[in-house]
């Protein structure tokens, strides 16, 4: 300590330096990480039906993430009375996957060799898009991790097999999920309003064992009874599209949708996920930060992530 009482070397303020996610350590060669969370940019949107502008999103989230990360470890939450992430919880940031302009599926291989990367490291896989459609190659890559459960928080089901020869983009990735052997089921939460899905992908999406609720359905469960939706004991992949928020907090995104979520709603049912379940990987999509000038969309997506890690460790280290 000076004689001030300030702390020796640099103050490191949010708005200095690189935006790396959470202002934490560069790898470049994934072939070197030693971490307890690896995060991956995927700036793909090649796969909307609207508007474009989610590869954007990685960079926006980093960005914004740079504001909940002053140089000291650990988030002190009052509320809770616990630290989450402190120190000895290591994050880096893997970068991006290169994305190959019009190429759908070279895209989805280079995102899924960097998920495989996180994975082999044992590290916690976390996922910026780009849109939803980026899922497909973070699924793929979990082939050989044994069965686990997928909760879905979206407004959209993106439930649909083939339209006009397209397998690959934003609508179709939970029906592709549903097809992989070692997905044992999803649970789709916050799908409302008219949908980029037909009724036919409702009826599909049932029978394949979804269980599908709406917001309003949501609210009247309450996050508790949210969580005991989910099978008892299953290992979650979490993949939360940012239009399941209300577009009043989460304008940012390509194909908003009103009626949503707000921010305890969402924050609070992953808490009580992460308490009873281990969560297993985690993506965010659909960011598109152009289409919200203030930038809170991106903001929500950071604080989301960082509360939603720190539940993980908390809860993993209960149960060890």
């Amino acid at each position: 300590m000076s004689a001030h009482g300030y702390e020796e070397g640099r103050l490191d303020l949010p708005f200095v330096g690189i935006s790396t996610f959470a202002k934490r350590p560069y790898v470049a060669n994934w072939s070197t990480i030693e971490a307890d969370v690896a995060v991956l940019g995927a700036p793909f949107d090649a796969g909307t039906q609207w508007r474009s502008g989610a590869r954007f999103g990685p960079r926006g989230v980093r960005e914004a993430s740079t504001l909940f990360s002053f140089g000291h470890a650990g988030a002190y939450d009052h509320e809770d009375d616990v630290v989450y992430l402190p120190g000895q919880i290591t994050i880096v940031d893997m970068g991006d996957a290169d994305i190959v302009h019009t190429n759908t599926r070279k895209s989805h291989a280079n995102i899924e060799k960097g998920v495989r990367a996180a994975l082999e490291a044992k590290a916690l896989p976390v996922v910026i898009g780009g849109d939803h459609s980026i899922n497909i190659a973070c699924i793929n890559a979990f082939d050989k991790m044994g069965p686990f459960h997928i909760l879905q928080i979206d407004a959209h089901l993106d439930f649909v097999d083939e339209r006009h020869g397209v397998r690959f983009g934003h609508g179709n990735p939970m029906r592709r999920a549903a097809e992989k052997k070692y997905v044992t089921g999803l649970t789709q939460i916050g799908i409302r309003n008219v949908s980029s899905t037909a009724k036919e992908g409702y009826e599909d999406a049932r029978v394949r064992g979804s269980d599908i609720l709406s917001v309003r359905q949501a609210r009247d469960l309450g996050p508790v009874d949210l969580a005991k939706r989910l099978p008892k004991g299953a290992r979650v992949y979490v993949t939360i599209d940012i239009d399941a928020f209300c577009p009043s907090i989460a304008p940012g995104t390509g194909t908003p949708s009103h009626g949503g979520f707000l921010y305890y709603e969402v924050l609070e049912m992953l808490q009580k996920v992460a308490q009873r379940h281990e969560i297993i990987g985690i993506d965010l999509v659909e960011v598109a930060p152009d289409y919200d000038q203030s930038g809170s969309t991106s903001i929500l997506a950071a604080q989301l992530l960082l509360n939603l890690l720190g539940f993980i460790f908390q809860n993993r280290d209960q149960r060890l």
